[in-house]
């Protein structure tokens, strides 16, 4: 398999797999979700739901297999929501004051500790993706953003520029159509080290 094929077929892995947990993930009340399979991320509701917008640009290019298993997984998590919509705004609001204070502790460390910081940005900035896709959630019926409740992304965000340096797609380019770059800058480049 190709790097390409091989980072599609691990999103959907790990989609499916969180798919098939995540009603009884909604009824914990645990933030961080231990996969049955132990080599997977942990379960969020954020950690599904990036890998869901990268995936439903490519989904088109999927073999007739892989298709059917993304159905299998788009149909298992919205079944997992339903009647559960209180709940799962909770845990997306929950999480998403999570992702975002962790957004903000990175960001920190680019200020004070720009050579150590720019090392892992590609891993960091995970956290930014993942409180794009809650925002976009939430602002999905049946469910509500509380603009009171979240943080300032953008505050954050502008918090970033200053210390900016335009480059390249930070990730596999596979997924670069599922982040325009006028929307998603901060996968286009990285802080700079000094």
């Amino acid at each position: 398999m190709s790097p390409t094929v091989d980072k599609v077929h691990e999103d959907l892995e790990v989609l499916a797999a969180m798919a098939a947990e995540m009603d009884e993930y909604l009824k914990s009340n645990v933030l961080y979700w231990p996969m049955v399979h132990g080599d997977m991320p942990k379960l969020t509701l954020g950690g599904y739901l990036m890998r869901q917008h990268r995936l439903q640009h490519l989904v088109e290019t999927l073999p007739d297999a892989e298709r059917e298993k993304w159905e299998t997984a788009i149909h298992q998590f919205q079944e997992a929501l339903a009647e559960k919509v209180v709940r799962t705004e909770q845990r997306a609001h929950e999480e998403l004051g999570v992702r975002a204070r962790q957004w903000g502790t990175y960001l920190n460390d680019v200020q004070h500790e720009r050579a150590v910081a720019a090392v892992n940005y590609e891993t960091a900035v995970e956290n930014r993706a993942m409180a794009a896709a809650l925002v976009h959630f939430l602002q999905t019926p049946p469910y509500q953003l509380d603009t009171g409740a979240i943080p300032n992304l953008g505050m954050l965000d502008a918090g970033l520029r200053p210390y900016w340096q335009a480059g390249d797609f930070i990730w596999p380019a596979v997924w670069e159509m599922a982040y325009p770059k006028a929307a998603y800058w901060w996968l286009y480049g990285r802080p700079r080290k000094t």
